[in-house]
Parts: C-alpha cells; structure tokens; sequence
C-alpha cells in the first residue's frame, strides 16, 4: 500500500504547495519586508495589508485544489460518539471564531483602513488588547483552526496537509512573537509567560482583572513604534 495512499510525486507536490505558501506568508508578513517597501516605495505602504491578504489567498489556493483533486479513500472516520464529539469540538471552533470577530478590527485587519486613511506606517494600528479568548491562548485563531482541521474525516492528502498546516502554526506563532516582542517589549513579554501559545492549559491563563492589569501596565520601556498588534488582539 501506498505511504498514506499517496505516490512520492505526490507528496512532493503537496509538501512543497503548503511550502511555497509558508514561505510567501512569512516572508510578506516580515517586519524587515515591511520596512524596506516603507523606506524605498512610502507611497505603497497603504496597499500593503492588501496586497498581502490578495498573495496570501492566491498561494494558498494550489494546496486547497490539491486536497480536492487527489481526494481518496479515508484513512479513518470518526463515527459514533466519536462523530458527535467530533463535529461538536468543530462546531464549538467555528462558533469561537465567529464570536472572537467583534474584538477584531475586520477594516485592519484586511487592509482597508490603511488604504482609506493611506496609511504608510510600518506598525499596524491595533493598540495592545487582550481579548477574552486571549486570555487563555496567545493565539485563538491557530487553535481553533487546528481544532477544526483534526477533527475532519482523513484522507492521505488531507492527512499530509493537515500535519503541514499544524507545523506551520507553531513556525509562524514564534515568528509573529518576534513582531509583537518589537510593538511591545516587555508588556508582552510578561503576557506570554502567563499565557500558553496554541493551546489552553487551565492552569495558565490570565483573569479579567490580571487581563485588564497587564493592559494598563507602563513597563517604562521605549518603544520603536506605537502600541499595536498584528491586526488583532494580540496574535498574528
């Protein structure tokens, strides 16, 4: 039997989509990136966030064609329970990332407020907010997504992709902590010593008090840029 029902070619292929779009979305969310395009193009900077959104979906839609394309038979189903916990877990993710909206700045976050406002800072407008489902995660986003890719039925090349998308959320958290260490400094500093990156621990997370605490904190230490976020509450 094939590894994962899958040829080598086929690997290869779905490996290096999933490669080419980590890359590309590393690359284009680069805090060096941004400030090249700011000093040499200033006049671009407002089409920036936009530009990056367009990329992004332009790369990521050869990996998602692939899934469609080499579909095969199921490696395993959740049935059962298991299809109810499952699709639980997956409909409790996508209620979480729909209620999570209202704390975002969805105009930011696409890039149309800095082309409306033509925006040329490098720093995104976001000031440091912790929002509640922050306090228990760094990155709500990543883990719900993770919860709704791994409670899917799997397929070998859902299966492949699913491993590439969980090793690119733990890459691409610590890589944005570099950008929010740089907003921050030390106010996020003490935030992710309290709080887990991609998934809860109940033994670590933030009260609203100690949330709001850390908010209001004056460490006293120069920023280079404004307080800001990557677009969202404190996460990429």
């Amino acid at each position: 039997m094939k590894l994962l029902e899958l040829t080598a070619e086929q690997i290869v292929i779905v490996c290096s989509a999933w490669l080419l779009y980590g890359l590309v979305h590393s690359f284009t969310a680069s805090l060096w990136l941004k400030q090249r395009v700011a000093r040499r193009w200033p006049e671009r900077m407002p089409l920036y966030r936009l530009g990056f959104n367009l990329l992004a979906a332009i790369t990521l839609a050869p990996s998602l064609w692939l899934i469609y394309r080499w579909h095969g038979d199921f490696l395993w189903r959740w049935t059962g329970p298991g299809w109810w916990l499952s699709n639980g877990l997956a409909l409790a993710a996508i209620g979480g990332f729909v209620w999570s909206l209202r704390y975002y700045d969805g105009a930011e976050f696409l890039g149309l407020r800095q082309w409306r406002e033509r925006e040329r800072r490098v720093e995104d407008q976001e000031r440091f907010y912790i929002s509640p489902l922050h306090r228990f995660v760094r990155h709500p986003w990543y883990f719900l997504a993770l919860v709704m890719v791994w409670t899917r039925d799997m397929d070998g090349v859902f299966l492949l992709s699913s491993l590439m998308i969980s090793g690119y959320f733990i890459l691409g958290s610590r890589l944005e902590e570099r950008k929010l260490l740089v907003y921050h400094g030390e106010r996020y500093r003490r935030y992710r010593e309290r709080v887990p990156a991609l998934f809860p621990l109940p033994w670590r997370h933030l009260s609203t008090r100690q949330a709001e605490a850390l908010m209001r904190a004056d460490t006293g230490q120069k920023k280079p840029f404004p307080p800001s976020v990557s677009g969202k509450p404190v996460d990429p």
